[in-house]
């Protein structure tokens, strides 16, 4: 018996990088993982990876409808949910001069009504004692050039880990968010730097750091399952995962 077995398990944005290590952390716990993303071939690479006690599912948190689909598919694998991942989100750099409307509706679009819409569908299935964990970041509090739109999301997902814990806690149910600083997710190569602002980027960051290191996707994962699983007399905090970034 594995810590995790007879656990029922979603993860959001989990076909890579954090949610995907998370996932991993939590079959090989036991549980029975249904996983979401928007890419097939990452869905399906990531199935294969994850073995049998894991459902992909292909839906765009924007879209209510792939909610209200991913729900009725909850329902059908799973029954009930010990724990709920809010962990799908995108990275885009915005700069004030340049952003675009698009760019702007995109960020929110996802980053912000994906993740109080994933909660609204899936909160009637979860168990009494269940935790959910939304995904934030320390760009919420740290004033980063050129991240308006996203760390204004990531502070909307932190305000929702307290209201949702007012409004959830007489079902039981525990939030909280989890704020990972710089991980080696692989979100930095998504968001459209040529290979030279890459590697500046991350030679800031590593060196900006107390730990002066990124931390890994399996820390992420383990700091999140605590959060979910073990924390039980937690409920609307904020944990960040960031070297002490924003500590020290």
């Amino acid at each position: 018996m594995g810590k995790y077995s007879d656990k029922n398990v979603v993860i959001t944005g989990g076909s890579s990088g954090m949610g995907l290590a998370l996932a991993e952390l939590l079959v090989q716990g036991g549980a029975r993982v249904v996983i979401t993303g928007r890419s097939q071939a990452k869905l399906d690479a990531a199935r294969e990876r994850l073995g049998e006690n894991a459902v992909a599912v292909q839906a765009d948190v924007a879209s209510l409808s792939d909610l209200d689909m991913l729900a009725d598919r909850v329902k059908i694998e799973l029954g009930s949910v010990e724990a709920l991942f809010v962990n799908a989100g995108i990275s885009l750099l915005t700069p004030l001069e340049s952003t675009t409307e698009e760019m702007y509706d995109e960020l929110f679009a996802i980053n912000v009504k994906g993740a109080f819409f994933t909660v609204q569908k899936l909160a009637p299935m979860l168990s009494s004692n269940a935790g959910i964990v939304l995904t934030t970041s320390i760009a919420n509090v740290m004033g980063m050039a050129q991240t308006s739109v996203y760390s204004a999301g990531k502070a909307a997902l932190r305000s929702m880990a307290r209201t949702f814990s007012s409004e959830l806690l007489p079902s039981g149910i525990r939030v909280n968010a989890i704020s990972p600083g710089p991980i080696d997710s692989g979100i930095l190569e998504t968001m459209g730097l040529s290979k030279e602002a890459e590697e500046e980027f991350r030679a800031e960051r590593t060196q900006s750091n107390p730990m002066k290191r990124y931390g890994t996707v399996d820390e992420f994962a383990k700091a999140a399952a605590f959060l979910a699983f073990d924390a039980t007399y937690t409920t609307g905090i904020e944990l960040t995962v960031d070297g002490g970034e924003t500590q020290l």
